[in-house]
């Protein structure tokens, strides 16, 4: 099996693994996803993620479209700039913000960082800026802010691989109320 290949089957894995046991509240307004980069990526098109997001449907996840290569330049991006500081760290999937899920990964002895959105420097991407800012010190298994002006806050789970972090994400679902 390829490199490709194999990104693709075992992010397909961890799709199904939240589709099927997720909590919906899980889901952000604008949608989630999940990627998982090749060793060694260097730009969008080298990280594989669900084409159009993950929504919440009929109370229930759903997947939008296929998992592909270059499907999320947002999701890629928090990636590629975690591998600048470990390359082992390849995978990873936004959800919801709650302070309540944020205490949940703490008791889970997951490492947590955050960014404020309102003190981005000008001419920045959020996520090359924001991801960077809490890597300096190793890649943490969290990262989230609080939003800012028309930005939703959000949670961000990282990992070496897509069933790490989908791994992650179930272990908060089953702690929600």
């Amino acid at each position: 099996m390829s490199d490709r290949e194999r990104v693709l089957h075992e992010l397909g894995d961890a799709v199904k693994r939240i589709k099927e046991h997720a909590n919906p509240a899980l889901v952000p307004e604008v949608g989630m996803n999940i990627a998982y980069a090749l060793p060694g990526a260097r730009i969008p098109g080298d990280v594989a993620a669900v084409m159009g997001r993950i929504v919440r449907m009929g109370g229930r996840i759903h997947p939008v479209g296929d998992i592909a290569f270059g499907a999320s330049d947002h999701v890629a991006r928090i990636v590629l700039t975690a591998m600048k500081f470990n390359p082992e760290m390849r995978s990873a999937a936004n959800v919801r913000f709650s302070e309540d899920y944020i205490g949940i990964m703490d008791d889970e002895l997951l490492e947590i960082r955050s960014f404020d959105r309102t003190k981005e420097p000008p001419g920045v991407n959020t996520m090359d800026w924001g991801v960077a800012s809490c890597c300096k010190n190793g890649v943490p298994d969290v990262i989230f802010d609080r939003g800012a002006m028309g930005k939703e806050p959000m949670i961000r789970i990282l990992g070496e691989d897509p069933y790490t972090v989908s791994q992650n994400i179930l272990k908060l679902s089953r702690r929600i109320i």
